[in-house]
């Protein structure tokens, strides 16, 4: 069957009325633009003809109720269909607190947005003819209480018979958490596997069996594009942290069979307050780097002395902004060789992929790119 339809992404948009906002010395998002810039998304957004818009967790800061009441007010108000789920900023705690929503109350909220069953946390519907949405619950809480990322055995078995049950329609799949490493070891290191799945390689089993190609993420805060066995993980940045993206997508299935995802980015330049958004992010951030940077390099893999790690520190005060801006290329020719090659690794692709088409010799594939899926009727 022919397809044709396009969609956005606009992921972590850490909504945050100005009385909700509190400062941390180490905050890299701006959440004081969290209305504003996704505002501005929207009108963009709402200009283009859309099929669908896709949110993939943190939509509010820390779960706040009047947060979440914002924000499916401000959706219920667009000209397409809005889905959602839920990112660890979302459902923060299991019981209601004086700041947060309990864990079970997300889908009463988001109800209109992919939540018709208000009874869990997870959902299967159909977008477009042959076209269809699982939305999966990446928390969970273990038995000390505390938020983890990861698919309980209860949703992996529900989502195993929703994929049986899909024959030979197009099923894409949003998640919170990364399913696919977007960053060096990232399921190892020990500040970037918070952001993986911890039973990743289960979920990427299934979808493989049931030939699932395409899964959206967020959480990260950068814009990245990764591929594991035939499955692509794209992760969006926040809306909220430099470089503010948002994507919109175009998915095309021709006569024979071949099937492309086309992938554009844009970016929220200014907003009331903040002229130039883009300056003023990218500096706030570095501002705010030096402790981030002092633990990547004194914990492993580098597991730098102090001493040393604050010597280099300053050098690389853009380096996260580098990294969510995406397709970075990095280089610090003046430091130890071994440091040097560390932080190389967290650059774009060396290597052109054979399943990805771009425009720039270096493979730069993170915010515009094209991705062949199938390149005949045969999978």
């Amino acid at each position: 069957m022919v397809l044709n339809f396009r969609f956005a992404i606009v992921s972590d948009l850490h909504i945050a009325l100005p009385h909700t906002i509190w400062d941390h010395p180490n905050r890299f998002h701006l959440v004081e633009v969290s209305i504003p810039a996704f505002e501005s998304a929207l009108e963009h957004l709402t200009q283009l003809d859309l099929d669908f818009l896709l949110l993939p967790g943190d939509l509010t800061q820390h779960g706040e109720p009047e947060n979440h009441a914002w924000l499916q007010s401000r959706l219920s108000q667009l000209p397409f269909p809005v889905y959602v789920v839920p990112g660890n900023h979302d459902v923060p705690v299991l019981m209601a607190n004086e700041q947060s929503i309990a864990f079970a109350d997300f889908p009463h909220y988001y109800r209109k947005f992919g939540y018709e069953k208000r009874e869990q946390l997870y959902y299967n519907c159909q977008l477009l003819p042959g076209v269809r949405l699982i939305g999966l619950n990446s928390n969970s809480f273990n038995d000390q209480g505390e938020q983890v990322g990861r698919l309980d055995d209860k949703q992996l078995r529900w989502l195993e018979a929703e994929l049986a049950a899909t024959g030979d329609e197009l099923v894409l799949v949003m998640i919170h958490h990364n399913v696919i490493e977007h960053l060096p070891n990232q399921s190892r290191h020990p500040m970037a596997n918070r952001y993986m799945l911890e039973n990743a390689p289960e979920l990427l089993q299934l979808l493989q069996q049931y030939r699932v190609q395409l899964v959206f993420t967020g959480h990260l805060h950068v814009q990245d594009v990764a591929c594991s066995q035939g499955i692509y993980d794209i992760t969006t940045g926040s809306l909220v942290s430099y470089p503010h993206p948002y994507r919109v997508l175009e998915f095309r299935r021709d006569n024979d069979g071949r099937e492309w995802l086309e992938i554009l980015s844009h970016r929220v330049e200014s907003v009331p307050d903040f002229p130039n958004l883009q300056q003023s992010s990218r500096q706030w951030m570095g501002d705010r780097s030096f402790p981030f940077l002092i633990k990547l390099l004194t914990l492993p893999p580098l597991s730098l002395p102090l001493t040393q790690a604050k010597e280099l520190a300053p050098g690389l005060r853009d380096f996260w902004a580098t990294i969510a801006n995406g397709d970075a290329v990095l280089d610090y020719p003046h430091f130890p060789l071994e440091v040097r090659r560390h932080i190389q690794a967290y650059g774009a692709l060396a290597q052109p992929n054979p399943g990805i088409a771009s425009n720039d010799s270096a493979n730069l594939i993170d915010n515009n790119s094209t991705l062949l899926l199938k390149n005949s009727a045969e999978f």
